[in-house]
């Protein structure tokens, strides 16, 4: 597949050009050339393709599900009402509306499966909707085997509801756990069934509050001996670091050194309170941050040091975790929101916005395992996205670098066309491959028709997410 973009300005990960045209041939880049004059017609930005590096592909927004502002600890578990009643509308869904947003590549940590299809059946489906669209994806299915609600014994929590609504919530949430060999064995077949030049399949332990040191061990063993990525949650919350203090004295994060996790394969999700010591640990093994700002935010689960992680060296990348500012899955405005709080206060920022850029994506791709840095040179992948800069432009005053609008003003409504691997994948601001309106209606439609199913949960939410709430406040003194 062959193409070519004329542009007016072309930021190639190191440096702008502009009048410049960039052709593409067998999915590389094949070259950069400098035009005569500038190109007619609207002018265009091109950029890299942009990377959410952390994302659960979850369907619809969590808030229409009744689960608005909640901590973390409380929001999860009101996630039952949105598994998915259809893995693939559910998957597309999501995917689009990345690619709408200029994205690339995608990290699919998938936490919450369907449960209509087998494991590697439900797999098949997520990487048919990420082909029908010509994403990029990593798909890391998630393990959890311990601490299915609370971060210790579940017991004395559900016991303070009455005997049926105990059953009830027992019945919903707590599962027999996976043994270790039975995930690893699930994983290998997974990859067998999807992985390619597209589809990077990745262990995905949710977090250390939530898998058992046998399991994570496993992982860091299978990790070690085979290659494969890692991708896991990690100090989201106060109460995870409250929790990981009492478990690992030592610290999390040297045990998770130690057991041989924490390595250039490994990617770890938020770090809000990782501590100085900690980031100087994940910068010397090569792992990399995913900060995901405006979930923290919504969460309540805080800022984060990305600030202090990048100064100390660590390679720092940024996801949505479907939780962006407008819950529109944003990514670019999500970068702006990181960029413009992180990069301080003082009177020369710790990023430039061309470095962040580069940073961020080439720290991405190294998440989801895509080829490249990102940069935009002969031979490397012809992953890129092309911004309306007419509209970026629109008051044409001064002449401005196109990096300072596109880091002020830009969002997914400037993204006029995205390629990845030689295939547009949006044209004119719209996605080729689905329509986006009519899967999010049906979506609308096949969830509305199976809210009736939990109406019992629904009814007794109150006194459990009250219990919930206690037992955080008097186990772990974090209210």
């Amino acid at each position: 597949m062959a193409g070519a973009v004329a542009a007016a300005a072309l930021f190639d990960g190191e440096r702008l050009r502009h009048d410049v045209a960039l052709a593409h041939e067998g999915g590389g880049v094949a070259a950069i050339e400098r035009l005569g004059e500038p190109p007619r017609g609207p002018r265009r930005l091109v950029t890299p393709a942009l990377v959410n590096a952390h994302d659960h592909a979850r369907p619809l927004s969590t808030t229409s599900f009744g689960s608005a502002f909640l901590p973390l600890e409380a929001w999860l578990p009101r996630n039952v009402f949105v598994t998915p009643p259809d893995p693939y509308l559910a998957a597309i869904a999501p995917l689009a509306r990345a690619a709408r947003a200029g994205c690339g590549a995608v990290m699919v940590h998938y936490t919450r499966p369907s449960g209509t299809l087998s494991p590697v059946d439900e797999a098949r489906s997520i990487a048919r909707a990420a082909n029908d669209i010509g994403v990029r994806i990593a798909f890391a299915p998630a393990v959890r085997d311990m601490n299915p609600l609370v971060y210790g014994d579940e017991t004395e929590m559900l016991a303070r509801l009455p005997p049926a609504t105990e059953a009830l919530f027992r019945e919903a949430f707590v599962r027999e756990p996976t043994t270790p060999q039975a995930y690893l064995d699930l994983v290998d077949e997974i990859a067998d069934a999807i992985a390619g030049p597209l589809v990077d399949v990745q262990y995905g332990p949710a977090g250390p509050q939530w898998c058992s040191r046998p399991m994570l061990e496993a992982i860091a063993d299978a990790s070690a001996r085979t290659g494969r990525r890692v991708h896991m949650h990690l100090l989201e919350t106060e109460r995870q670091r409250a929790w990981a203090d009492r478990a690992f004295p030592d610290g999390v994060v040297r045990h998770l050194e130690e057991i041989g996790l924490l390595s250039e394969r490994l990617t770890l999700a938020h770090c809000v309170h990782a501590r100085p010591d900690e980031l100087d640990r994940i910068a010397a093994s090569g792992a990399r941050i995913v900060t995901n700002f405006s979930s923290n935010m919504y969460l309540r689960s805080g800022l984060g040091p990305i600030r202090q992680a990048h100064a100390r060296g660590c390679r720092v990348a940024v996801g949505v975790d479907g939780q962006a500012l407008d819950e529109d899955d944003d990514l670019l405005r999500e970068m702006r929101l990181v960029h413009g709080v992180h990069a301080g206060a003082k009177l020369d920022p710790a990023w430039t916005r061309a470095g962040f850029l580069s940073a961020v994506i080439a720290a991405g791709r190294a998440a989801v395992g895509a080829p490249g840095d990102g940069a935009l040179t002969p031979g490397a992948p012809a992953d890129f996205v092309t911004f309306d800069l007419d509209a970026l432009d629109r008051d044409r005053i001064a002449p401005v670098d196109p990096l300072d609008l596109l880091f002020t003003r830009g969002a997914a409504a400037h993204v006029r066309e995205v390629v990845v691997a030689g295939r547009t994948i949006v044209a004119d601001g719209r996605v080729t491959g689905v329509d986006l309106d009519a899967v999010e209606a049906e979506l609308r439609t096949l969830f509305r028709a199976n809210a009736g199913r939990h109406r019992a949960l629904e009814a007794a939410w109150g006194p459990f997410d009250a219990g919930l709430r206690d037992w955080f406040r008097g186990c772990l003194g974090c209210g």
